[in-house]
Formats: structure tokens, C-alpha cells, sequence
């Protein structure tokens, strides 16, 4: 089978399309084949590297596809299934795991970053990962899914504890995430202002519900957003940028807000004064990815039609370089998905 993998770190030439095995399944494993994968901005990170990454590695985490066999042990998949990939990986047994807290897990994992991934043409994958394609969802769009509607869920519901009424600000609209972040923060009663860089992003923001958009290129981000809230600022603060837009968040954050961070696409280093922290009451809280419980719920929250995965652009999984490329260059415009050729 055809598959994308780095054998090294560095820039777009490291990414492989080449020829590999396909995998043997195990008795509590289906074999799926892929019909769909997602780019995230962690492949870009895993391909430049950071420590721990074991190579060769498959590249991806999302995925979706057809279950072509299945494990002696499997009864609840058929061969003809419609599947998508739950990507995050636990160990079951710490105390986290047994608080049903699986992403404080002290063995967490996920495809594509410790363990091979989605970006190939057949995957052996436990069936716990594996949930039916709601009716309606393309293989492109349940590719589209899993990560950000995870993460997303867990920022806003499970970190932040999001309420009816509060004002949400989410940091780039057109992302995956933040258009996640925009669409489970309206479904939960909430007023969303959103940041974005040109008038079609912003087009797309509307489309999604948001209240207020801001240019963060050409508007006074922090005055339109102190006017819109009576001078008072938001409640929450949706964050995934880093050190370009953290001074911003912290000026937008009114009394007892919370800045809820899963990464940090532009830097890792952020300063602020510790005394506006604790005077206002503010809290600052870290998120990584979810669990299987958010991933049923935004898959409930889907089936009722309060939030959608957008997929903006397809690439051939021998043009992995050029999906690369255009998600580094943040040409996107919601989800770039990975198709088998």
C-alpha cells in the first residue's frame, strides 16, 4: 500500500510517498480502508520535529474509511462499515484513565505524532477508536472531525465550563479549530467574536454564527471588542496562536475570564503581569486534545444539527507536499483533507 511518512525531520522535501506493507490486524482490531485523512497543524510540527517522535512515522491523525476486515474478538463492526477514527490513544488503567479523564492520561498518545497515523491506504486499528459515520457525513467531512471537535469540546466545555450568555472570542475563524470553536460556543447560547486576517475569512465567520468579526490586520482588535462588551471584556478567550496574539487575549479578558490555550502556532514564550492575573480573578488554563466522551458528544451535537466539520480544499496523497504547504501558509479556509489516490 501507498503511504506518507518521514524518515527525518525538516521541511516539505522529508515527506515520502512510498510503498509499505499493508498491516496485519489483530483479534481486537479491524483493518480499515482509508478513504479519507486530515491535515492538522500537528503534522507540520511533527515533520519539523520536536523530542519523542519515533521514525520512520506514518503521517496523520484523522481519518475515516470502510472496515475491510475484522478481528476474531470484534462485534460491533461489519466488513461494509462507514468508520471514522477516534485519534487519541490511552492506557486504561492510571488514575486518570479510571476518572474517565483519558486526556490527563500519563501514557497519552495520538496517531501521527508517537505511533504511525491515518495518511496511508489501510489502517489496522483497535475498534474501541473506531465510531459509524452519522448519515449525511461525507468521508471527507468525518476526516475532517475528530481532532478539532475533541479539542474544541474540551477547550469551551470541559476547561473554560462555558455558560448561556457569555462572550466568547476565538483567535483564527477560518482554522480548524476556532471554526469548531465559533460553532460549539453559539450551539451553547453564547456571543462569539472572532478574529481573521481578510474579508473572505471573515464571509466564512458569518457563516458560522459569529456576532462580531474582527480583522486583526487592519481593526483595533481591542477596542471593538471593549466597545462590544460595555468596556468590560470577554468571558473567554479561545487561544491556540501563542506569542502574537497573547499580549491581545490578555487586554480582551474582562473579570474573571478564563484564556483557555491548545497551542501555539506562532511561539511559545508569552509574558504577562501576574497582578492583573490575580486582581481580575483571571484564570489561564491549558487544554490538549480531548477524549472519547467529546468526541460522542460533539458527535451528538452534530446529529442535531448544531455544528458541521468544513472542509475547505482535497489534495492526492502524492501531493502531500503541496497540502503541506498551503496549510503552512495559511491559505485555508476550514479543513485540507488528504485523499488516497
Amino acid at each position: 500500500m501507498k503511504a506518507v511518512r518521514i524518515h527525518q525531520h525538516g521541511n516539505i522535501d522529508v515527506l515520502r510517498y512510498e510503498d509499505i506493507p499493508i498491516p496485519n490486524i489483530k483479534q481486537n482490531q479491524c483493518l480499515v480502508k482509508i478513504k479519507a485523512a486530515a491535515l492538522n497543524h500537528l503534522d507540520i510540527w511533527v515533520r519539523k520535529g520536536f523530542p519523542g517522535i519515533p521514525l520512520p512515522m506514518i503521517m496523520g491523525s484523522d481519518g475515516a474509511g470502510i472496515v475491510e476486515k475484522i478481528g476474531t474478538n470484534i462485534s460491533d463492526f461489519s466488513r461494509g462499515d462507514k468508520v471514522l477514527i477516534q485519534p487519541l490513544t490511552y492506557c486504561g488503567t492510571c488514575r486518570w484513565c479510571k476518572q474517565n479523564k483519558e486526556n490527563y492520561c500519563e501514557k497519552w498518545g495520538i496517531f501521527g505524532e508517537n505511533q504511525d497515523g491515518t495518511q496511508c491506504e489501510h489502517m489496522a486499528i483497535n475498534a474501541n477508536h473506531l465510531r459509524i459515520i452519522p448519515e449525511g457525513m461525507s468521508f471527507e467531512e468525518a476526516a475532517a472531525f475528530p481532532l478539532v471537535a475533541e479539542t474544541s469540546y474540551t477547550m469551551l466545555i470541559d476547561r473554560a465550563n462555558i455558560q448561556k450568555g457569555e462572550t466568547v472570542f476565538v483567535w483564527g475563524a477560518s482554522s480548524g479549530v476556532g471554526s469548531m470553536a465559533i460553532q460549539i460556543a453559539k450551539a451553547m447560547g453564547c456571543k462569539v467574536l472572532t478574529a481573521v486576517g481578510n474579508a473572505e475569512k471573515g464571509d466564512f465567520a458569518e457563516k458560522l454564527g459569529a456576532d462580531i468579526i474582527v480583522n486583526y490586520k487592519d481593526d483595533d482588535v481591542v477596542k471593538i471588542v471593549k466597545e462590544f462588551t460595555d468596556q468590560q471584556g470577554v468571558d473567554v478567550v479561545v487561544e491556540h496562536v501563542g506569542t502574537k496574539t497573547w499580549k491581545t487575549s490578555l487586554r480582551i479578558l474582562g473579570k474573571g475570564g478564563r484564556i483557555v490555550t491548545c497551542g501555539a502556532t506562532t511561539g511559545s514564550e508569552a509574558k504577562f503581569d501576574i497582578r492583573h492575573l490575580f486582581y481580575k480573578q483571571q484564570s489561564i488554563l491549558g487544554s490538549t486534545m480531548g477524549n472519547v466522551k467529546s468526541l460522542d458528544s460533539t458527535l451528538a451535537m452534530y446529529r442535531r444539527g448544531d455544528i458541521k466539520p468544513v472542509v475547505n480544499k482535497c489534495f492526492k496523497m502524492s501531493k502531500i507536499q503541496k497540502a503541506h504547504e498551503y496549510l503552512e501558509n495559511g491559505n485555508q479556509i476550514g479543513k485540507v483533507i488528504i485523499i488516497p489516490n
